[in-house]
């Protein structure tokens, strides 16, 4: 599988006549050579994988992370570097780039410090954006990737109703959110045991949980806390970081309320937010624009009086964040193998309401991958 992704760059990278790609960013590093990481630059360590058009591939990676390396990296060769011994991670990268006439970068995933010395070793002129080739390679997932995305979609589902068992009046938030983390690691180890050979893959949740209630409830990214959940209240539960299967990614979210709505206008406000994801799926489909799928959406929030929204969804896979996005500006034609996160959502001074699932494009619409009941007696608590 990784052979077959560093086979297909390299066919890109002769068509865009790219003589050496310098790979920074985790998720395509993963992508290209099976090797993750979990410190990388945020304890100041580089890692960088080298790919020219022709010959071996190269990772230049901590020598604290060699033996991961040399256990799961499909590349080349290894270089390994050391804190404060010699140029560190620098030592390798100008032999690796003689010759090259035109070498591409993610200028938007390059660590500054890595971009720094990249642009004092090589003109302007030569530097040019290996990221759209990459993202354009992402978009259509293999079956493999589909199957991760089953199997992603099962863990998000069960954290999903574990939250949903957990929230009562009188429970904190930070409860709601231990119950879904074991619920998705426990889900994730069976995954992983029945279908997977990967025994280093772990498969704990490590995101820290998206939700709010109550009057918390207008904090979209909200993270749980020490507040106590009261009858009469809604509780917005996201699940958009922490599943995470296998490295790959979804969206999923709900709304609920505890016992009764307190607020009984907060109804109309919720079922708004159900039917904008309504139309937006009934205008999901292969051949269609990603912003045609946003404006389905948006019309119907904003006919029946509120404001224009957020992006109605996105593309996931090994980053939370893949192209392309359903949201006004985006031309992307839609092909069977997207996996997309479709929102419907709807904000008000004093509420929000959202519901978000994510689905696999087929060759004659979609396959829905995270599950739970949207209608409001299904989220009455």
């Amino acid at each position: 599988m990784f052979e077959a992704r560093m086979s297909a760059l390299r066919a890109r990278m002769t068509e865009a006549r790219i003589d050496v790609a310098l790979i920074t960013d985790d998720d395509n590093v993963y992508y290209l050579t099976g090797y993750y990481d979990y410190l990388h630059m945020e304890f100041g360590r580089p890692t960088i994988l080298v790919v020219p058009r022709d010959g071996d591939s190269l990772l230049i990676t901590p020598t604290i992370d060699l033996n991961t390396a040399v256990a799961a990296a499909r590349v080349g060769r290894i270089a390994a570097w050391n804190d404060g011994a010699g140029a560190e991670w620098r030592e390798e990268l100008p032999g690796a780039i003689r010759g090259a006439e035109t070498i591409a970068i993610e200028p938007d995933h390059m660590p500054p410090l890595v971009r720094s010395y990249v642009d004092n070793l090589v003109p302007t002129q030569s530097l040019t954006n290996i990221t759209p080739v990459l993202s354009e390679m992402r978009m259509i997932k293999s079956a493999e990737e589909l199957q991760l995305a089953r199997h992603a979609g099962q863990v998000a589902t069960a954290m999903m109703q574990a939250g949903r068992d957990t929230i009562a009046d009188g429970v904190p938030e930070f409860e709601v959110a231990i119950a879904t983390s074991q619920a998705g690691t426990r889900k994730a180890a069976e995954l992983l045991a029945a279908h997977y050979d990967d025994a280093d893959m772990s498969p704990n949740t490590h995101f820290l949980q998206i939700m709010a209630s109550g009057e918390d409830i207008i904090k979209t990214h909200h993270r749980a806390s020490t507040r106590i959940m009261r009858r009469g209240e809604p509780v917005f539960l996201c699940f958009c970081g922490m599943t995470n299967f296998h490295r790959f990614k979804l969206g999923f979210d709900r709304t609920f309320w505890i016992g009764e709505m307190a607020d009984p206008s907060q109804r109309a406000v919720y079922e708004v937010a159900v039917a904008s994801q309504k139309a937006a799926l009934a205008a999901l489909c292969p051949g269609v624009t990603a912003e045609s799928v946003h404006q389905a959406y948006a019309e119907v929030i904003q006919e029946a009086g509120y404001d224009y929204p957020f992006r109605c969804g996105r593309a996931t896979g090994f980053s939370f964040l893949e192209k392309p996005q359903l949201v006004t500006g985006d031309t992307t034609v839609l092909r069977p193998g997207m996996v997309l996160a479709v929102d419907g959502s709807v904000s008000v001074d004093t509420f929000r309401a959202q519901v978000g699932d994510s689905y696999i494009l087929t060759d004659d619409g979609y396959e829905q991958i995270t599950h739970h009941g949207k209608a409001v007696e299904e989220v009455l608590l």
